[in-house]
């Protein structure tokens, strides 16, 4: 047989066999399975969403949003949530900027020094120990600490941001931990080839190369903590109008302002819907950010 011959030959003798009508039927079967949880998935997220949106739009709209609550009482549907929105935003500010660089700065250390040792393993473990917590033993945390150092009248929105940051922080190291793992070595060694210190590699390189799902386990950190009731009840308290000051006075925040709310009956359970509306609209809007964010600054591929 000619080299020709046996080259037109060898497709056919690597052919796969046909496939087996119970190997279709098992294939067909798995697959309908899957629709079939995926589609269940999705029914409690789809009726928890029309939920919200039929009963949050009764009272949702730009009054609920530029108003708060001062001078409002009984049955008056005037009022909204201004102050609530400006606590819960300026406190899970606060809380990102105390957790994100613990959270990212312990992950490198886990991921590039850590080595498996002594220390490495004992932050593991209380790293796991720490996402366990339940919100309301870090609300009584943030209240004793501050209790201790300012005294027990102290009430401000410091103590809800501490109390939300220890929530947010195992979340971010492990998030983050996981992304710097899947940086493949090869770019590692390629930096240091050329001479690259560790540090810039580890900024040039590998948090670069990691930025999109760093910026994703941020923000799935930040959801993890806004919708937090019982913490911020204990720390920081509700209040009717705007703080902006972080440091002084009570703030209020969406989830006790809809737990207040809805405790009062009438038209208060609208505004804790329209409360809870806005908190889901906050979320998004802030995983889109993060996506535009990851998008602008991740590694382009050259084509």
């Amino acid at each position: 047989m000619s080299a020709l011959t046996e080259n037109q030959a060898l497709p056919a003798a690597l052919a796969f066999p046909p496939i087996s009508r119970s190997r279709r039927f098992a294939n067909g079967l798995s697959r309908a399975l899957i629709y079939i949880a995926f589609a269940i998935a999705l029914v409690p997220l789809v009726s928890l969403l029309w939920i919200v949106v039929e009963r949050g739009a009764k009272l949702f709209g730009w009054s609920f949003l530029t108003t708060d609550m001062v001078g409002v009482f009984g049955s008056m549907t005037s009022g909204g949530a201004a102050h609530a929105i400006v606590g819960t935003l300026l406190i899970t500010l606060v809380a990102a900027v105390i957790a994100v660089p613990i959270g990212l700065l312990t992950a490198i250390y886990l991921v590039e020094y850590g080595n498996g040792g002594r220390l490495s393993r004992a932050i593991t473990f209380f790293v796991d120990v720490m996402t366990g917590i339940p919100s309301i033993v870090a609300g009584l945390f943030a209240f004793a600490v501050f209790t201790l150092v300012a005294g027990p009248a102290y009430r401000a929105g410091v103590m809800g941001a501490v109390a939300l940051a220890l929530l947010m922080t195992p979340v971010v190291i492990r998030s983050v931990e996981e992304m710097l793992r899947i940086v493949p070595n090869e770019l590692r060694e390629a930096a240091y080839a050329l001479g690259v210190p560790k540090w810039l590699t580890i900024v040039k390189v590998v948090l670069r190369t990691s930025i999109a799902g760093i910026v994703t386990g941020v923000m799935l950190a930040i959801a993890r903590v806004i919708g937090e009731t019982a913490p911020l009840l204990i720390a920081v308290g509700m209040m009717t109008r705007v703080n902006y000051d972080v440091f002084s006075g009570r703030m209020a925040t969406l989830p006790v302002f809809a737990y207040t709310e809805y405790s009062k009956g009438g038209v208060g359970i609208d505004r804790a819907w329209a409360a809870a509306l806005t908190l889901i609209i906050i979320v998004m809007a802030l995983n889109l950010l993060a996506r535009f964010i990851a998008k602008k600054f991740s590694p382009k591929i050259a084509k």
